[in-house]
């Protein structure tokens, strides 16, 4: 069975930029490869908090969907361009874009070393590709 795809579209300063597509390793890490499925697809409905658990509407500093009320409940994942050593050992790679390269690099013109962006980036939508 291949692994799952999800797409993220994305506007920078309010101006549609395009699509991400993610292959998730659901092969190889099958756990966090799900969660990150269902939160592109919304399917886990609404959270404790009333806050819908889904990435869609969320921007490029708020992406914490569960606002960090307690242990384990927060949800981040970086995208990295370049080697991050220091993520070595604390967090697993679940995924890789496999298209919308450009859009990567839109949003990589608009970042900062803080993780603060200039513009907002937001995810207009995103779901799973079938």
């Amino acid at each position: 069975m291949a692994n799952p795809r999800v797409f993220f579209d994305l506007n920078i300063g309010g101006h549609p930029t395009g699509r991400l597509v993610i292959e998730l390793f659901a092969d190889n890490t099958p756990i966090t490869a799900e969660n990150f499925r269902v939160l592109s697809t919304g399917e886990k409905g609404i959270g404790k908090t009333g806050k819908p658990l889904h990435y869609k509407g969320t921007t490029s500093t708020a992406d914490r969907l569960h606002g960090h009320t307690g242990p384990g409940t927060g949800s981040q994942f970086f995208i990295c361009t370049t080697k991050t050593e220091w993520l070595d050992g604390k967090h697993v790679v679940f995924g890789q874009i496999v298209e919308g390269f450009d859009v990567m690099m839109a949003i990589e013109m608009v970042g900062s070393r803080s993780g603060m962006t200039s513009k907002p980036v937001i995810v207009a939508d995103c779901g799973q590709l079938s």
